[in-house]
């Protein structure tokens, strides 16, 4: 079951939509599911539909609601994949953080679900290691994230369990950003590394060209295995 709520920021001075994917029966647990670049899209929407088939309550927040409400792009349609990259240039990244805590704060407080995790892709991968280290959300799990060399001063910071997906051939994460996420990580004792030899950014994706079907049943099922042991 699956619906479209309204979740108040922070201040509470505005509000801001979710798609919202609901279990049968008691939830086991919520996740909040953080966008690529491409909006709240099909793709995202399936991610919080299986996680939903899982046990899960599933959350993903519309975070590019102060650019535009209801971004939906096909990152296979190039005019769209340009679309997107502006869209990210112009996203405020702390801000959406903030977004992303107001949504474990209305996970907690108005659907009564205590244990609370994150997963997000790209631009949602980045944003899920800065949920793991600035929110008190339980785990957290990025999918080719971008940019994590530069924040690696946060990394002490974090407290609970993260694990990241990196892809080894990915266009937007070069060799030396992959070694430097290696370095700064592998010995954290609550983050875990994942690399996927050969796969390219996107492998992960429920829909379209990018995706690789061995490589994304293998990091899915690591993911499920992650949230099952750290959100029970």
């Amino acid at each position: 079951m699956s619906e479209t709520a309204k979740i108040e920021t922070l201040s509470g001075s505005d509000s801001f939509s979710a798609y919202v994917a609901r279990p049968e029966g008691q939830a086991r647990a919520a996740i909040v599911v953080i966008q690529e670049i491409f909006g709240v899209n099909a793709g995202i929407r399936r991610k919080c539909d299986r996680l939903a088939e899982d046990g899960y309550l599933a959350v993903a927040p519309d975070l590019f609601w102060r650019l535009e409400p209801g971004v939906e792009l096909d990152p296979d349609v190039e005019p769209e994949f340009q679309r997107a990259l502006d869209l990210m240039g112009k996203f405020d990244q702390d801000t959406g953080i903030g977004d992303i805590e107001a949504t474990i704060h209305w996970i907690r407080r108005s659907e009564g679900v205590e244990k609370v995790g994150a997963v997000g892709y790209c631009l949602g991968g980045r944003l899920a290691y800065m949920t793991a280290a600035r929110t008190d959300v339980d785990a957290s799990v990025g999918y080719y994230a971008v940019g994590i060399d530069d924040l690696l001063r946060e990394k002490h910071a974090i407290a609970r369990p993260l694990m990241l997906h990196v892809p080894t051939e990915d266009g937007f994460v070069d060799a030396q950003t992959q070694a430097a996420m290696h370095e700064g990580l592998d010995d954290h004792p609550r983050v875990t590394l994942h690399d996927y030899p050969g796969l390219d950014h996107g492998f992960a994706t429920e829909f379209g060209k990018r995706r690789d079907e061995d490589g994304a049943q293998l990091a899915d099922s690591r993911t499920a295995e992650f949230f099952a042991r750290h959100l029970a």
